[in-house]
């Protein structure tokens, strides 16, 4: 994937995924430093939005505070099954592009009504309902996609949620960040094996599985919004453990960060099925394929950036017009 050929350039998704790189280099933690102070009050945080908005910024961040043991309760879900939960005593991060997703807005004025102190909003325009509901909130510097799949948004986002913990923690990540914008540029132009976009396409299902980070359940997603084809998100070793029975021959599973662990029982378990296995990796893996990504202190933003190139050039292969999915919206349920 490259902004040289117009068969890249002509698309939004394209440039705005290209536009990452830009959007980490200018990204400042200290915009969720409000956040932080919050949890410093209430020792609780719940993420809640839907689709993009929730899978990265949110797990990702969870799984930093649980990778350094602090000591903070995270929790995470989707506005609907929040409405139905006791919020008063947690921090709340409302996390939605548009600022006027129905389901995140219905919940922040429930939480207004009732009076909460702590709700927070995160979204890509100025001025947007949902800010208004709650207390306080930032708006994201890469400015609005005009691709229905959110790109560019979700990393910063999830460079957003994580920042709170590095708050917290007395971390400072800004050399990490430093390295992070040619490591993405890397991985979103890196070639990709033609043998590899063969499979996808003749494939039945593309299952991604990994790490319950958000990374691989965002590239299910993604591949739904892309390359309009049937996927399956398989959260860590969910893979061997019986969903092998309803593969098809043909079929192609990414794993992302594989468990090293695990690999010899993915492989024989996979064979067996007939399933391809492609591995997104800092380091060659004994996978059927391996895509060598380069390795950051900020990994998870590296790996979703190679799953990015793969499904480009999957729908470029296909001549899909990468702006306009036939069903998707760009705002799934607004207000």
């Amino acid at each position: 994937m490259n902004l040289k050929e117009s068969k890249y350039s002509e698309f939004y998704l394209v440039r705005e995924m290209m536009d990452t790189v830009a959007t980490v280099a200018a990204f400042d933690p200290a915009c969720s430093e409000f956040v932080a102070e919050s949890v410093k009050r209430t020792g609780k945080i719940f993420f809640t939005g839907e689709g993009s908005s929730r899978l990265i910024p949110a797990k990702n961040a969870r799984y930093r505070a649980l990778k350094w043991g602090q000591d903070v309760n995270v929790q995470l879900d989707g506005a609907r099954q929040a409405s139905t939960y006791d919020l008063s005593k947690y921090t709340v991060l409302v996390d939605s592009n548009s600022g006027r997703t129905r389901e995140a807005l219905m919940l922040a004025k429930q939480l207004a009504e009732q009076g909460h102190k702590e709700i927070y909003s995160l979204s890509a325009n100025p001025d947007t309902p949902i800010e208004q509901t709650c207390v306080k909130g930032h708006v994201l510097g890469c400015g609005w996609e005009e691709a229905v799949a959110a790109t560019k948004s979700v990393v910063e986002q999830g460079l957003f949620c994580e920042s709170i913990f590095w708050h917290l923690q007395g971390k400072d990540m800004k050399a990490s960040l430093a390295g992070l914008p040619e490591k993405l540029e890397e991985s979103l132009t890196m070639q990709i094996d033609p043998e590899i976009i063969s499979w996808v396409k003749s494939a039945e299902t593309i299952y991604f599985s990994g790490l319950n980070d958000g990374v691989a359940e965002e590239l299910t997603l993604k591949t739904n919004e892309i390359t309009r084809r049937k996927s399956d998100f398989l959260e860590g070793t969910y893979a061997v453990h019986g969903i092998e029975e309803v593969m098809h021959q043909g079929d192609v599973v990414f794993v992302v960060n594989p468990i090293e662990s695990e690999t010899e029982k993915f492989i024989s378990v996979l064979k067996g099925a007939g399933v391809h296995t492609v591995a997104i990796s800092t380091k060659p893996t004994a996978f059927d394929k391996t895509i060598v990504v380069p390795e950051a202190c900020l990994q998870n933003y590296v790996y979703l950036c190679a799953g990015w190139n793969v499904l480009v050039e999957i729908a470029v292969s296909d001549g899909i017009n990468l702006d306009k999915p036939e069903r998707a919206r760009k705002v799934g349920n607004e207000m």
